[in-house]
């Protein structure tokens, strides 16, 4: 993954950030040691990025789709209050099992909501309104899971996409996940429905508000 700042930055924006918890940072230290594609885990920045967004929407029901080990979803729901909710969908039960055992440790984690199988069929059971959505999963079907999520998201709740500039393969893509995520990209900002920003944020993120 592309890094878009200098290492020597991106250390002074964690220090001068709020420290993750000692429960999330052995979460990434496993998820360094057990899977192949520890990448795939949201950054710390990005983590409490998620968690002050879901904080300060006041936000009950998040939707995530794309759990991978749970640090993102943990993030959320330690933002969200008692009674509120992050449903997180994946179909990776290697993964979901390491963010499982972690969740039980923490006393966030009876807020989490873990739904195995096709994400499709979970953001169509979702019930109304959704006031957060993170889309972090197979690329190919980013489109589909905006359409699927945009109509059940409140007036003034938000949609955020990560991996949105793909190391910056958007530029010129080639492989099939880089015209799938430029094809994403052209999609949102001619969606009339919200209105959105991309960020440089790790590896990019686009953040829209439904209107």
């Amino acid at each position: 993954m592309l890094s878009f700042l200098p290492e020597p930055i991106e250390r002074y924006l964690i220090t001068h950030s709020t420290s993750e918890s000692d429960l999330l940072r052995a979460l990434a230290r496993e998820t360094r040691a057990e899977t192949s594609n520890p990448q795939m885990q949201v950054g710390i920045i990005e983590g409490l990025f998620l968690k002050f967004l879901a904080r300060s929407l006041g936000a009950r029901r998040v939707l995530e789709i794309g759990t991978f080990t749970g640090y993102s979803a943990l993030m959320m729901a330690e933002g969200i209050a008692d009674g509120g909710e992050v449903i997180t969908c994946d179909i990776d039960r290697r993964a979901a099992a390491i963010a499982q055992k972690c969740w039980a440790k923490s006393p966030h984690g009876k807020k989490i909501t873990l739904k195995l199988g096709r994400a499709l069929d979970t953001v169509r059971d979702v019930p109304e309104p959704i006031d957060m959505v993170f889309i972090d999963a197979d690329k190919k079907n980013y489109v589909h899971y905006w359409e699927a999520c945009v109509p059940k998201v409140r007036t003034g709740g938000i949609l955020i996409a990560d991996n949105v500039l793909w190391s910056g393969r958007v530029l010129k893509p080639s492989e099939p996940d880089d015209h799938a995520l430029a094809a994403f990209n052209g999609h949102v900002t001619s969606d009339t429905r919200v209105e959105s920003v991309m960020l440089p944020i790790r590896d990019g993120i686009t953040l829209a508000t439904r209107i």
